[in-house]
């Protein structure tokens, strides 16, 4: 009897033991209980990809047989004055914090005498032995992007129409390259070529692509520089 006795007493414990936890538990919640928020914190938005059939805008390069007798050399020159404190344009002209820039359209690629290129402009050289204008016109746009490691630390050009200018009045320093003949292909509006990276961009591993042969190396339709409008 006292066993049954002992036994009823320990079950007895033990119950209100749970019965304590229990309500200390409840309490606890009661006291402390918050609303979980309408709309959560630091909610992520994802972008809606877009709908089937609808590809992204995909950015020609510039026709350069159309945009270089149109262009505003003279917007060009303006734009040059914010290089002039690391190049020349000078026939003869000394290096500077740059190699002189007498002649470079058209130019082979970190080929001016005397002056020490980065080894990312060297490596960039073996792929893309020329300034072409699709050359200049994407490096002027990103230089650390076009060619990694390159030591110009100037930020770029990101207007096209800029470059462009640009372009053009370096054409009218020395240069030898012709001006192309009009490319159907660039027109605005024409159906893109492939989703090929265009000439000696940076790969994805940080390589530079081959370049396939530059219409603006191809036979062309004038050889005469472009003329000064200023």
């Amino acid at each position: 009897m006292s066993g049954n006795l002992q036994f009823n007493k320990i079950l007895g414990a033990g119950l209100a033991t749970a019965l304590v936890i229990m309500g200390v538990r409840i309490g606890v919640d009661a006291l402390y209980h918050t609303e979980a928020p309408a709309k959560p914190g630091y909610a992520i938005e994802v972008a809606e990809a877009p709908e089937a059939g609808g590809a992204a805008a995909v950015e020609l390069d510039p026709d350069w047989g159309t945009v270089l007798p149109t262009a505003d050399i003279a917007a060009g020159e303006k734009i040059f004055a914010k290089c002039t404190s690391c190049h020349n344009d000078h026939e003869g002209g000394p290096n500077m914090t740059g190699p002189g820039l007498w002649g470079v359209v058209g130019r082979g690629t970190a080929s001016h005498a005397g002056f020490g290129y980065s080894d990312g402009m060297k490596a960039h050289a073996a792929e893309a032995p020329t300034w072409t204008y699709d050359q200049l016109y994407h490096f002027l746009g990103n230089p650390a992007k076009w060619v990694k490691g390159t030591k110009m630390g100037f930020a770029g050009i990101k207007k096209p129409e800029e470059r462009i200018n640009l372009i053009a009045y370096l054409h009218t320093k020395g240069s030898s390259l012709g001006i192309p003949a009009p490319d159907p292909s660039r027109q605005p509006g024409a159906a893109p070529a492939g989703d090929a990276a265009p000439a000696g961009a940076p790969a994805a591993n940080g390589e530079v692509k081959s370049p396939p042969a530059d219409p603006a190396t191809t036979p062309v339709a004038s050889t005469e520089p472009v003329k000064a409008t200023h």
